[in-house]
């Protein structure tokens, strides 16, 4: 018999939200920030392309599981 998965997943916007809420409480207002600008590339590379070049890549709820937690 198979295992059911549920994810509980939310919007992004409550999720950035509440990541950044963390991160304030955590690390306060200063170090959220330099913290958050170690990800900042300047807005180098092409989101629509990229964001368009796995779309018939199919997963399994599984498969999202493992790679992405």
């Amino acid at each position: 018999m198979e295992k059911t998965v549920r994810i509980n997943a939310m919007p992004d916007s409550q999720i950035q939200a509440i990541g950044i809420d963390a991160l304030k409480e955590r690390l306060g207002v200063v170090n959220t920030l330099k913290f958050l600008r170690r990800f900042d590339n300047g807005g180098s590379g092409d989101y629509t392309e990229e964001k368009y070049l796995n779309e018939d890549v199919k997963m399994t709820e599984e498969e999202m599981i493992k790679r992405y937690l």
